[in-house]
C-alpha cells in the first residue's frame, strides 16, 4: 500500500489512483472524475504527469494512451467581480469557444478485441438514460444487453450537468416523473451500492417579468395536485432560506423545499457497476458507424469494433441522436444547442436550496465539497454540438449571480465546461417506436432535464420493453405527435 500524494490539492495518494484502476478506471479522464484529482486549486498543473505516469506504470493503459484530461479554463483561479468587468456585446451571438475539441477521442484508447457479434437488445449511448434502462432491463431478467459509448463514462451530458433534480415542472407527466425518479434517488445508494450525494435542499425559482410569475403561480397549483409541496413566498421569505440574496427586480418566488441536487458522476458510475454486475456488457470508445436494416427492422448496428446483429436497438445518444438516426435515414426533430457552466473554489456552507432566475436561465447551487456551482443560458446561441468555454459566459454569469449575491464576488472561478442540450419543438423527449423501423426505439430529445427523469423513464421503459404491457407514455411523446401536431409544451426550462 502506498499513501504517497500524487494530487495535493484534493489529497488524492498513489492508492486511490490505484483502486480506481481496480474498478475499471484506467484512463485519465475516467481516473481524474473518480479520484477528483485535476480538479482542485492547480486544475492539474501539479499532478497530471504523475498520474499519467502511474497509469502506464500499472500497466492500465497503452503509452500511446496516456493523454492528458482536457484543460479547462480559466488559466489561473480568477474572481468573479473581474471575470464581470469584460465587455461583452449582446448584439452578436457567442462564438468558438476553448478547448475547440472537447470530443474527439483517441483511437488508441478503444478496447482491443470485437463487440459481441449478437446480443438481444443494443443500447447506443451511455449516458444516464442508456445506462439506467440497461439496468433496469437487468432487473426485468433481460441481461442480453450490450450499451454502446462513444468516449468514457460521464463524457457526454450526463457527466457535465449541475446535478440539480427537482419536481417542479409545467406539465403533469414530468411531475410526475419526477417525483418517482427523486424517489428512486433516495434508495440508489442502497440499491447499487454508490453513494449519489442526495441534498434535498429545494429549489427556489426567481420571477422578474409578469409571465413568468403568472407561470409560477399556474404550477404551483399543478405540483400540489400532485402532492408536491411547491408554494409561492415573498421575497422577505426567500432572503430568510438564502441570507444575503437581493431579489433584486424580483416580483416573487416560488419554493419546493424537497427538491434538491445530486452528484452527477457516481450516478452513472453506480448505473454502470449495477449493469455489469447483472451480466450486461458496456462497451466504453466504440463509435457507431451504420445499421443494416431490412423489411423494417434494424438487423445490425455497425460499430468501430464490429457489427452486432440483435433484435432491438434504443437510441439514447443525446443531443448526438439525430446524427445516428441519419445513419439509417430517420430525421428526428432534436436540435443541440451548448449550455455552458462552472465551479468556484469551495466554501463554508451557506446556500441551503438551487436558485433560478427563471427569466434569464441563471441558476446557481453549492455542492457538496462546498463550490458554487451554476450556469446560464444563452438567447443568442447558435444550435450546434459546441462543448467549448467562453469568456462571454463566464462575464453574463458573474454579473447575474452577483446581482443576486453581490458578496461573492471575492470568490475565484476554477473551472468552466460546457455541455449540449438536447432540445425538441415542445420542450418534451422523443419516446417510443419510430415509424418505418419497429425496433428501434427513442430515447432521447430530454433538452436539460433527461438527468432528473431517467431513472423514472427507464423503469417504466424497461417494464414496457420486457413485457409488452401498454404505457401511454411512449405514444404520448412518440415522434409521429411531430406530424400530427399533438404537442404538450414544458414551460420550466432553465436556460
Amino acid at each position: 500500500m502506498s499513501k504517497a500524494m500524487v494530487c495535493s490539492c484534493e489529497d488524492v495518494t498513489v492508492d486511490d489512483v490505484k483502486h480506481a484502476v481496480s474498478r475499471g478506471f484506467c484512463d485519465v479522464e475516467s481516473v481524474k472524475r473518480y479520484t477528483g484529482f485535476g480538479t482542485g486549486i492547480c486544475q492539474g498543473k501539479s499532478c497530471l504527469a504523475a498520474v499519467a505516469s502511474l497509469l502506464e506504470k500499472e500497466k492500465a493503459l497503452k503509452p500511446a494512451a496516456v493523454v492528458p484530461f482536457t484543460p479547462r479554463p480559466p488559466l489561473y483561479p480568477t474572481e468573479l467581480r473581474l471575470l464581470a468587468s469584460a465587455p461583452v456585446d449582446m448584439s452578436v451571438p457567442p462564438v468558438g469557444g476553448v478547448p475547440q475539441e472537447v470530443d474527439a477521442f483517441p483511437s488508441s484508447l478503444r478496447p482491443e478485441g470485437p463487440v459481441p457479434e449478437k446480443a438481444k437488445v443494443v443500447i447506443i449511448g451511455g449516458g444516464i438514460m442508456g445506462l439506467a434502462l440497461a439496468y433496469n432491463l437487468a432487473c426485468e431478467g433481460e441481461t442480453d444487453v450490450v450499451v454502446l459509448e462513444r468516449g468514457y463514462l460521464c463524457a457526454g451530458a450526463s457527466g457535465r450537468n449541475g446535478g440539480g433534480v427537482r419536481m417542479q415542472w409545467g406539465t403533469p407527466a414530468l411531475v410526475e416523473l419526477a417525483k418517482r425518479s427523486i424517489d428512486l434517488m433516495k434508495s440508489f445508494a442502497r440499491d447499487l451500492g454508490i453513494n449519489v450525494w442526495l441534498r434535498q435542499g429545494g429549489y427556489i425559482f426567481l420571477a422578474k417579468t409578469k409571465p413568468v410569475a403568472e407561470r409560477l403561480d399556474r404550477n404551483a397549483a399543478l405540483h400540489n395536485k400532485f402532492g408536491v409541496p411547491t408554494r409561492i413566498i415573498s421575497a422577505d421569505e426567500a432572503r430568510e432560506i438564502v441570507p444575503g440574496l437581493t431579489m433584486k427586480d424580483c416580483l416573487t418566488a416560488s419554493y419546493n423545499p424537497e427538491d434538491g441536487v445530486i452528484f452527477p458522476w457516481p450516478f452513472l458510475w453506480g448505473y454502470a457497476q449495477g449493469c455489469k454486475k447483472k451480466g450486461v456488457r458496456v462497451e466504453t470508445y466504440t463509435d457507431v458507424t451504420g445499421f443494416e436494416t431490412s423489411n423494417g427492422q434494424v438487423r445490425k448496428v455497425k460499430t468501430t469494433r464490429g457489427d452486432i446483429a440483435c433484435d432491438t436497438v434504443v437510441l439514447a445518444a443525446g443531443a448526438w441522436s439525430p446524427e445516428i438516426a441519419k445513419l439509417v435515414d430517420v430525421q428526428l426533430p432534436n436540435v443541440p444547442h451548448r449550455h455552458e457552466i462552472l465551479s468556484t473554489e469551495p466554501l463554508k456552507p451557506f446556500l441551503g436550496p438551487l436558485v433560478s432566475v427563471l427569466d434569464t436561465g441563471l441558476y446557481f447551487s453549492q455542492s457538496m465539497r462546498g463550490e458554487i456551482v451554476g450556469g446560464m443560458g444563452d438567447p443568442l446561441e447558435p444550435a450546434g454540438l459546441n462543448m467549448g468555454s467562453t469568456l462571454r459566459f463566464v462575464t453574463r454569469f458573474a454579473q447575474a449571480l452577483m446581482e443576486q449575491l453581490p458578496q461573492v464576488g471575492h470568490v475565484k472561478v476554477l473551472r468552466q465546461w460546457a455541455g449540449c442540450y438536447d432540445v425538441t419543438p415542445d420542450n418534451n423527449p422523443v419516446l417510443g417506436r419510430t415509424p418505418g423501423l419497429d425496433n428501434l426505439l427513442q430515447m432521447s430529445g430530454f433538452v436539460g432535464h433527461g438527468f432528473m427523469m431517467a431513472p423514472a423513464v427507464a423503469e417504466r421503459m424497461a417494464k414496457w420493453m420486457a413485457t409488452g404491457e401498454s404505457d401511454e407514455l411512449f405514444t404520448r411523446f412518440g415522434l409521429r405527435r411531430f406530424s400530427e401536431g399533438t404537442l404538450e409544451r414544458e414551460d420550466m426550462i432553465i436556460g
